[in-house]
């Protein structure tokens, strides 16, 4: 109860809907469009997606109306269409919260957020692909990497290094992004990512371009969670703006496309449901992202 109180806390307001409006940003005039594959979609919440390589798998996770009771699903892109979404066979048992879904860059690991440890807060976990196709039984990520706290949205870079959000002490905030670093004797090395993607404020959701040049933040710096978009200058980061999404509800679960102009993202849609929502960070994007099932 303690941890869906916190993230309710810091994601805060499930207001009531309101018509989106276009925003400025980039040098041009857009706004999200909903993107939830109509096999996906349901009157619940659907959020933070992760492609295989190949794009022909779908992993996400789905709350309830209230933004809680969290579980991992899996869909398959067969005969054209995303299939009916299922649990993993490595899911935790009913009533243990799973979220944040994320395929290394090879696809052979799928890093999550489970609470099946002890119940009481959300720890990184790792699945492996065999040879076979099969997935293995998942192993909780060692200490320091998890911690006595929660920590949110893995993400294994193309370096090896984990960036993840966590509300650990020793960040600059109540909330902070942190990066895992993978040392030569099998440990790690964790620290917090510099301002300004940290700052005083809750940051507890982070989304990094292959390229490592353009980084999504989901951070509350007022009434609820948005999204702030910014550009690697040198050794520093600059903040762009925030992604022109609605103003009355949070924004959570970012997805960068390889080339970091189009952006996938979940907040509500109605007042019954969470979907999943496209918009474009810069021009010339590739259309062909996210993959299409055919």
């Amino acid at each position: 109860m303690l941890l869906r109180c916190l993230l309710l806390l810091v994601i805060t307001s499930l207001a009531p809907a309101c018509h989106a409006k276009a925003n400025r940003h980039g040098g041009e005039t857009t706004a999200p469009v909903r993107w939830t594959p109509p096999t996906l979609s349901t009157d619940q919440y659907e959020s933070s997606p992760t492609f295989s390589p190949d794009g022909r798998e779908l992993f996400f996770f789905r709350a309830d109306r209230q933004f809680d009771n969290y579980r991992l699903l899996h869909s398959r892109c067969e005969g054209g269409q995303w299939r009916s979404p299922q649990e993993p066979p490595f899911a935790a048992a009913a009533g243990v919260l799973e979220t944040d879904p994320a395929f290394s860059p090879d696809g052979q690991r799928l890093y999550y957020g489970s609470a099946r440890h002890n119940g009481e807060d959300l720890d990184i976990w790792k699945a492996e692909r065999g040879a076979d196709g099969r997935w293995s039984q998942p192993q909780r990520l060692p200490e320091p990497v998890n911690s006595p706290y929660t920590e949110l949205l893995p993400r294994e870079l193309p370096d090896g290094r984990l960036l993840f959000g966590s509300n650990r002490p020793g960040g600059p905030g109540g909330r902070d992004l942190y990066f895992a670093i993978p040392q030569a004797d099998g440990r790690w090395h964790v620290e917090p990512l510099p301002a300004p993607p940290n700052s005083a404020h809750d940051e507890y959701e982070a989304e990094l371009s292959q390229d490592g040049k353009v980084m999504v933040v989901v951070a509350n710096r007022g009434e609820r969670s948005h999204l702030y978009v910014y550009d690697r200058i040198g050794e520093d980061w600059r903040e762009r703006g925030r992604v022109p999404a609605r103003e009355d509800v949070f924004q959570v679960g970012p997805l960068l496309s390889p080339d970091g102009k189009r952006l996938l993202f979940a907040q509500a849609d109605g007042g019954d449901s969470g979907e999943l929502f496209l918009i474009d960070l810069k021009p010339g994007a590739n259309p062909a992202w996210p993959p299409a099932c055919e």
